[in-house]
């Protein structure tokens, strides 16, 4: 079996664009609310679902770090909606994602998520499961709940990517 060492990426809106949202306070729209006592940073991911009985889930997700390699063996993605990670202990992490390549992912691209910057996963984006760094984290997740099939998984057979280092 092959293994391909992949170069992790700073995490920008402008290099994860074709795979969903960053989400993150800085250029966001800024709102005062609340006669001014509060900041709303605004709009800041396309929350995505569809299909019928689909409704918004907001869900505590609490991942186990990884150390460094880190092996790419398989991704997912979400055909019925998309799925927005958001670190709550301001902690880095990975993602790792692909582009379809005939119904099944390319090669994929980390990025090294800041701890104040979320990731929104658009409907149908290849992406690896949770990598939390350092310790174990918690993220606040929004994604699809309600009837119907929202995951579909790709393994690997003849290649390892492998993240070796920051």
């Amino acid at each position: 079996m092959e293994t391909i060492a992949l170069d992790v990426r700073p995490l920008t809106k402008a290099s994860f664009a074709q795979f969903g949202d960053v989400i993150e306070t800085q250029d966001a729209e800024l709102r005062l609310i609340n006669g001014g006592t509060t900041e709303r940073y605004h709009d800041l991911a396309n929350v995505d679902v569809t299909g019928d009985g689909a409704r918004v889930l907001v869900n505590i997700f609490r991942g186990k770090a990884f150390t460094l390699p880190v092996d790419i063996r398989m991704l997912e993605r979400h055909p019925l909606g998309s799925q927005a990670f958001i670190p709550l202990q301001n902690r880095p992490f990975l993602v790792a994602v692909a582009e379809d390549d005939g119904g099944k992912p390319g090669t994929p691209v980390a990025f090294l998520c800041q701890g104040n910057q979320g990731v929104n996963y658009a409907r149908n984006a290849w992406h690896h499961p949770l990598i939390s760094l350092e310790e174990t984290s918690d993220f606040l997740v929004v994604d699809r709940g309600g009837e119907g099939n929202n995951i579909e998984e790709f393994f690997f057979d003849d290649v390892v990517y492998r993240i070796e280092k920051l």
